[in-house]
């Protein structure tokens, strides 16, 4: 028989990973075998990066990276669910999410090749993404039922804008597994609840202020059975004399996003979608990003800077958001 809230007891579990860390806090049994339960947690973690890492030389993502054009690839069944969804948001998005940005994650120096702008390899990398391109999403084939993939034009993949959220993902199923239906898992910034706390409240979840080099809380979600993932241009970039370059890749610019977004937070079902559409809609800026929100039905807050401070922007249950 299921456990009644008041037979709960809150556990929290932590671990490395990507990088970074992820977390659980969830409502749980007390006869809960807890070190099964860790064992799974990081083993879906470790998973999602060994298959998708661009760091990892030997990943699942690197193979397909550096196969021959046309050569089927064989892939494992959760690299290939996070491609068909990258893909999908690629196309759904006009481009604004593309996964086939690596080349120019390492040119402006954001990757495993250098830390620094390489001017040759920019001119390199807008090439490979140029305008005359079709759109990743036409080249590369998915053929999911025999587990693999092949290329039809040079591509450098790129997962790192929806693989933490899909980790989010496959934590959730871990515990779920495990017969905890109540928690918060967090990966860096991406989110997902499941059931409430055990007092019958909603996890509470804060939104950050985008600022550089302090964390402090702009307002504060409250989340059951649902996802939050945040994309922004604050924690990670490079500072070239007066100009900031966001990590964040706009690949129909073939340069890092430049726009006055300073973060957004997007809620889904799922924190993969979550996690790719908040870049998606980094990328599109807060006009057209609007728009795409709207058309999706997506729930999304941007934070835009002004002259005069910061500015919220809305759609869904955000679209009373003032600044």
């Amino acid at each position: 028989m299921p456990k009644t809230s008041s037979e709960l007891r809150r556990l929290t579990l932590h671990g490395p990973t990507m990088a970074t860390r992820w977390s659980v806090s969830c409502e749980a049994a007390p006869d809960i075998d807890r070190p099964a339960l860790q064992a799974g947690l990081a083993h879906a973690t470790q998973q999602v990066d060994a298959q998708m890492s661009p760091w990892l030389p030997g990943s699942d993502l690197n193979r397909l990276n550096q196969a021959p054009l046309g050569t089927w690839v064989p892939l494992p069944p959760e690299i290939l669910e996070v491609l068909v969804c990258a893909l999908d948001i690629c196309r759904l998005s006009q481009g604004a999410f593309d996964p086939a940005v690596e080349a120019l994650v390492n040119a402006w120096g954001f990757g495993a090749m250098r830390d620094a702008p390489d001017a040759a390899a920019i001119r390199a990398a807008v090439g490979e993404t140029s305008a005359a391109r079709s759109p990743t999403h036409e080249l590369l084939e998915l053929d999911r039922a025999a587990g693999r993939a092949r290329k039809h034009a040079p591509l450098a993949l790129d997962l790192c804008g929806i693989a933490k959220g899909y980790a989010v993902d496959r934590m959730v199923a871990v515990q779920q597994q495990q017969g905890v239906t109540q928690a918060l898992v967090a990966l860096d910034g991406e989110l997902r609840a499941t059931g409430s706390q055990a007092s019958g409240q909603p996890w509470a979840v804060a939104v950050e202020r985008p600022e550089e080099g302090r964390r402090s809380v702009h307002s504060v979600l409250e989340l059951q059975d649902l996802a939050v993932a945040t994309s922004g241009d604050y924690r990670h970039f490079l500072q070239l004399g007066e100009t900031r370059l966001a990590h964040t890749m706009d690949a129909r610019r073939a340069a890092p996003v430049r726009n006055d977004v300073a973060s957004v937070t997007v809620l889904a079902r799922q924190c993969m979608h979550a996690d790719a559409w908040a870049t998606a809609l980094l990328v599109a800026g807060p006009g057209d990003g609007l728009a795409l929100a709207q058309r999706m039905g997506l729930e999304a807050l941007w934070l835009l800077r002004r002259a005069g401070g910061l500015v919220a922007v809305g759609s869904g249950r955000f679209s009373q958001a003032a600044g």
